[in-house]
C-alpha cells in the first residue's frame, strides 16, 4: 500500500461543453488554471461516443491488465478519477473510470478505464487540486508496465 496526506488547493466545478473532447478540454482546463495533478471525486455526463477498456474474447492471461478496447456510443456516464504530473512532457496524467449507461439499449451498462470521448450535450465536474506531494504514474514494470499513482519523488 501507498499513502500520503495530502494538501489540497483549490476546487473548481467545470463544465465540458457539447462536442469537445473530453480528455482535450480537461487537459485545457489544467493547463489554463495551472492545475499539475488532483482529484476527480465525481463527474456526471453523456457522450456521444467513447472508448472504454475491454474485450469481448476470452482473456489469456486474465491476471494480466486487459489493454484492448470498445467503443460505445450514446452513453450517460457517472465517473472518477485522479491527475497525476507527467515529470518528462509537464502534462497532467489522467486515470479516469467510468459507469456509462447505454441509451439505446435500455441503459445497459459498461463499467471500465476511461480511454477517450466526445462529450454529448454537457459534462460537468468536481475537481479538486492537490498542491503536495507530487503526485506522478510511473510504469510498474514488475506488473505489466502498468502505470501507478505514486506519492513524492517518483521510485
Amino acid at each position: 500500500m501507498r499513502a500520503h496526506e495530502l494538501t489540497t488547493g483549490r476546487t473548481f466545478g467545470v463544465t465540458f461543453d457539447h462536442g469537445e473532447d473530453f480528455f482535450d478540454a480537461l487537459s485545457a482546463f489544467c493547463r489554463d488554471h495551472e492545475i499539475r495533478q488532483g482529484y476527480i471525486p465525481s463527474f456526471i455526463g453523456a457522450f456521444t461516443e467513447a472508448e472504454i477498456v475491454g474485450a469481448c474474447e476470452k482473456l489469456e492471461e486474465p491476471d494480466a491488465p486487459v489493454w484492448a478496447k470498445t467503443h460505445v456510443t450514446n452513453v450517460e456516464a457517472f465517473g472518477a478519477g485522479t491527475i497525476a504530473h507527467d515529470l518528462e512532457t509537464g502534462s497532467i496524467l489522467p486515470h479516469i473510470h467510468v459507469s456509462a449507461g447505454l441509451k439505446a439499449q435500455s441503459a445497459d451498462g459498461r463499467t471500465s478505464h476511461l480511454l477517450s470521448a466526445k462529450v454529448q450535450f454537457l459534462s460537468e465536474l468536481l475537481i479538486i487540486e492537490v498542491v503536495s506531494p507530487n503526485m506522478t504514474r510511473p510504469r510498474n514494470h514488475a506488473l505489466y508496465d502498468v502505470p501507478l499513482l505514486t506519492f513524492g519523488a517518483p521510485e
